[in-house]
């Protein structure tokens, strides 16, 4: 009867030794589980939420245009990725000559897609990898074999995306989205001209804005004139500059300030002292640019 009595604590002893064992080791796994969660949630929130974005610092020489990346982050992930160009001259963005055929590289180049369709799927290889500096080229042009149907090189767009996420959150810029025109209501008497502006606007932000001029005996506009010589501003006129570019300065200057009233005028003709190299009149260029931007805001 003792020994039964014995063995029945002995046995009552060994399973709350095992409840408490066991709910250690739920403890511990509960832990270990929460823990793993929360590393897990720090490797995934990698980047701080809002719009990340960067540009080209010049256009190219060859084709007039600049890469722009816009990059959206929710809840420490890449949600959007947009990569697009502007082009020197002003106008439509592009991703949307692309899509309205103005780009034209299947008929114009060959290619197996449209320029705006392989920059899509750029995008989305980058919202995959969350991180810009995943992808491999396969030559130093910067194309790759890592993303089907995408022939042409992405490095500008990767680089760049990788340059906005380094930079920060970035506020959105003032203007709305878009391409804006402006030029003068008469061609002046003496000398023929109507100045022109274009202005292209992606994220808020001007990233390209061209002055130009037209005659009003028609002919090529003043910036080809001026490049090509016929306009002769330093043969002519002994001025330090040619005219175009004079002019790229002052667009530069709005580029960088991104506010057409942000130039301060050295007498009432319109000069500035504000742009170095610059000895032409400004004033026509930056109030036409707050002219074409009245309808941006």
């Amino acid at each position: 009867m003792i020994r039964n009595r014995i063995l029945a604590v002995s046995i009552s002893l060994v399973l709350v030794a095992g409840l408490f064992v066991g709910c250690g080791s739920n403890e511990n796994n509960s832990a270990n589980n929460n823990k793993a969660t929360t590393e897990v949630s720090d490797k995934e929130a990698k980047y701080e939420d809002g719009i990340y974005f960067a540009q080209d610092e010049n256009f190219a020489e060859e084709s007039g245009w600049k890469s722009v990346v816009t990059i959206e982050v929710k809840d420490g992930k890449i949600v959007s990725a947009d990569w697009n160009g502007a082009h020197k001259n002003g106008g439509a963005d592009k991703k949307t000559q692309s899509k309205n055929g103005t780009y034209g590289m299947k008929e114009y180049g060959k290619a197996q897609a449209e320029w705006h369709e392989q920059a899509e799927k750029a995008e989305a290889y980058l919202i995959e990898k969350q991180d810009p500096t995943a992808i491999k080229y396969s030559n130093d042009e910067g194309n790759t074999d890592a993303i089907a149907g995408v022939s042409i090189h992405v490095s500008d767009f990767f680089k760049l995306a990788e340059k906005a996420l380094a930079n920060g959150v970035v506020e959105k810029g003032a203007y709305k989205d878009g391409t804006y025109h402006a030029e003068q209501a008469d061609f002046a008497e003496e000398s023929g001209w109507k100045e022109t502006v274009d202005i292209t606007v992606i994220n808020g932000n001007i990233v390209s804005a061209n002055w130009n001029g037209i005659h009003k005996d028609g002919g090529d506009d003043k910036k080809t004139q001026s490049i090509s010589g016929a306009y002769g501003m330093v043969a002519y006129g002994n001025a330090q500059a040619e005219w175009h570019e004079q002019a790229v300065k002052a667009e530069a200057f709005l580029l960088e300030n991104q506010e057409p009233t942000a130039i301060n005028y050295s007498d009432d003709e319109g000069h500035t002292d504000a742009i170095s190299g610059v000895s032409v009149h400004v004033n026509s260029f930056f109030q036409l640019a707050e002219e074409a931007l009245a309808g941006a805001k």
